[in-house]
């Protein structure tokens, strides 16, 4: 027999066997195992990158709550602040506007809510500054009822911010507020 050489029967014949496996095994299972490793490391990652998308980036948790001094608005005055990415409207009620809001008769609105069941202080007047129709801002002291007017589609609000005409379904949003004197509120 010849060195470096191996004969084996096979099929009942003698035959040469060849250095080296024939059928490559052992590099097909280190390419299969390289390729899995690495479609498991890309999966992991796409993985975790979804999950850090669904958390709130640091911009929004600063803008998580905002505080805002009352004391520059009087008697109807109105101003618009930014929580959350999204306008707030706070408007200072005159005593006459607050008269007619509690006379308004709750069958005649589209969502009936009372005017002292939306405020925490009957002359003050706070919420989300988004149309409930389609999410447009409605502009301040415009519209038929004094209140506010989406120019989108033409929803009208009281100065409580409840429907009073045109497509939206519902009243505008109160955001989570809470006094934190007599001149700050803590919006968040």
């Amino acid at each position: 027999m010849a060195v470096g050489f191996q004969y084996g029967v096979q099929d009942g014949h003698l035959h040469k066997a060849t250095p080296g496996d024939a059928s490559q095994r052992t590099f097909t299972y280190l390419a299969m195992g390289s390729a899995r490793f690495i479609y498991a490391a890309a999966v992991r990652v796409m993985v975790l990158k979804f999950v850090y998308s669904m958390s709130a980036s640091a911009d929004v948790l600063a803008l998580s709550s905002v505080e805002y001094n009352l004391a520059s608005l009087g008697p109807g005055d109105a101003t618009t602040i930014k929580w959350r990415g999204k306008p707030v409207f706070i408007r200072n009620l005159k005593p006459e506007e607050i008269a007619e809001l509690g006379a308004q008769d709750l069958g005649e609105l589209r969502d009936p809510e009372t005017h002292l069941a939306r405020v925490q202080k009957d002359n003050w007047a706070i919420m989300l500054g988004v149309c409930t129709h389609l999410g447009c801002v409605p502009i301040h002291n415009a519209g038929s009822f004094g209140g506010f007017f989406c120019p989108c589609h033409g929803s009208h609000y009281d100065a409580s911010g409840r429907i009073r005409k045109g497509p939206a379904p519902e009243n505008m949003e109160i955001p989570p507020y809470q006094f934190v004197d007599d001149e700050n509120i803590v919006i968040g």
